[in-house]
């Protein structure tokens, strides 16, 4: 179910580009600040997201942009770490304000790659059961400096809880860098 998913997002990203004018494609990196909502005792977590950019506008004033992301979310405890990696794709629809600034939004599906709860001695506990999906809202702001220079901040919201039994949503502040080829 997980691949079927997964390749049906890819091939409806790849299908951006043909039906907008002025193609961007690139890759954008940056660092996450994660945490999880409405659950006691944790703290940020501190993680990098990579990844693939595809899009184009529509018009002067509205675009959409599909991603493929790698993402280093969770959260920290006082006894450890619990981290969460996913394989993230957003799929943001860009209104320009003014030239290139944009403010974004749209929604996020991820699929789970690893979960992992360490303790400060490193003891991996094994025993942490969490969804293997999660499904976001994603709001921000973004600029396209001139030359394929792109900077934006995101704040993703869960929309799912994390663990299976239990409370608990994704919260990721993302700032990342990006480079269009096109």
């Amino acid at each position: 179910m997980k691949r079927i998913v997964l390749i049906t997002t890819i091939m409806a990203l790849l299908s951006i580009p043909s039906q907008a004018q002025g193609v961007d494609l690139g890759v954008k990196a940056g660092v996450n600040f994660a945490n999880i909502t409405d659950a006691s005792g944790f703290s940020n977590r501190t993680g990098f997201v990579a990844g693939f950019f595809v899009g184009g506008k529509f018009n002067d004033k509205l675009g959409i942009q599909g991603e493929l992301l790698y993402s280093q979310q969770g959260a920290e405890f006082e006894l450890g770490d619990f981290d969460l990696d996913y394989v993230n794709v957003p799929v943001i629809v860009k209104y320009f304000v003014a030239q290139g600034f944009n403010i974004q939004a749209g929604p996020q599906f991820g699929v789970l790659v690893n979960d992992e709860a360490r303790t400060v001695l490193g003891e991996v506990i094994n025993d942490v059961a969490t969804n293997d999906f999660d499904i976001s809202g994603v709001v921000g702001l973004g600029y396209d400096f001139p030359l394929g220079i792109r900077v934006s901040g995101r704040y993703n919201f869960g929309l799912n809880d994390v663990p299976e039994n239990g409370d608990g949503k994704n919260s990721v502040v993302t700032l990342a860098l990006g480079y269009s080829f096109l």
